[in-house]
C-alpha cells in the first residue's frame, strides 16, 4: 500500500471518549478514504466504543499507541460475513460476527501500536452458549497485513481468517479470548499464503488453530 492520503477517525465525528459510539463516524472515515482511492484512517489515542467497523479495499487502519478500538456490548450492532454455500460455515451465520470485518477486499491492513479490545462481549444464544463477535475477522479476501497491533479479550477467536490468501500476521500481541489465529478454508477452497511470525499468544484456547491453508 503506497497511498499517502490520511484520514483522522476524529476530523469525521468519533469522539474516543469510551462511552459515545464511534461506530458511524469511524466507518464514515473509512469510506472517505475508499471513495477517494485509499489511504490510511487514523485513530490517535483514544477509547473507541463501537460495533462491526467495516474494512475496504486499499484502506489501511492505524491504531495509535494510547489508541483502543472497544467492542460495543449491544450485539445487535455486529455484522457478519456469509461463509459459502455448502461449507458447514454456512450453516451458522450468526458465527461469523466481528468487531473488525473484511468482507472481499484486498491491500488491506491493520497497523499500529494501538488495541482492538472486544471486551468479551456475552453472548447467551452463541458458542457454548457464551461466545460472541470475533475480534477481526477477514473473508474471502487477499493481500491483508495485520502488524504490530494487540488483540484482548476477544468474545471469540482474535483473528479468523476464512477462505482468503495472501495474509500475513506478524508481531501482534494476543491475550485473553479463545484461539489466538484461527484459519478456515475448505478441501476445494484452502486459505493459501498464511503467514503468522513473531507474534505472541497468551490465548485462553489454542494459539494457532484451523484447517486447509
Amino acid at each position: 500500500m503506497h497511498h499517502t492520503r490520511i484520514i483522522d477517525v476524529m476530523a469525521c465525528g468519533a469522539t474516543g471518549d469510551g462511552s459515545t459510539l464511534d461506530t458511524p463516524a469511524i466507518n464514515r472515515a473509512i469510506e472517505t478514504c475508499a471513495s477517494k482511492g485509499g489511504g490510511q484512517v487514523f485513530f490517535p489515542p483514544g477509547h473507541y466504543l463501537s460495533g462491526t467497523v467495516v474494512l475496504r479495499s486499499h484502506v489501511s487502519l492505524r491504531l495509535e499507541a494510547g489508541a483502543r478500538l472497544m467492542g460495543a456490548p449491544d450485539l445487535s450492532l455486529y455484522q457478519s460475513y456469509s461463509a459459502p454455500a455448502g461449507t458447514p460455515e454456512a450453516k451458522s451465520p450468526e458465527w461469523h460476527r466481528a468487531l473488525v470485518l473484511g468482507v472481499n477486499v484486498e491491500d488491506v491492513s491493520i497497523v499500529g501500536e494501538g488495541v482492538i479490545d472486544g471486551q468479551c462481549v456475552f453472548d447467551a444464544h452463541g458458542e457454548e452458549h457464551m461466545r460472541g463477535p470475533h475480534a477481526v475477522l477477514i473473508g474471502s479476501s487477499h493481500d491483508v497485513s495485520i502488524r504490530g497491533i494487540s488483540l484482548s479479550d476477544a468474545a471469540n477467536y482474535a483473528i479468523l481468517i476464512e477462505f482468503s490468501d495472501q495474509i500475513e500476521v506478524r508481531d501482534v500481541k494476543i491475550c485473553g479470548g479463545w484461539d489466538g489465529v484461527h484459519f478456515r478454508g475448505w478441501l476445494d477452497r484452502p486459505c493459501k499464503g498464511l503467514s503468522i511470525i513473531g507474534c505472541r499468544f497468551f490465548t485462553g484456547d489454542d494459539a494457532i488453530a484451523g484447517r486447509y491453508a
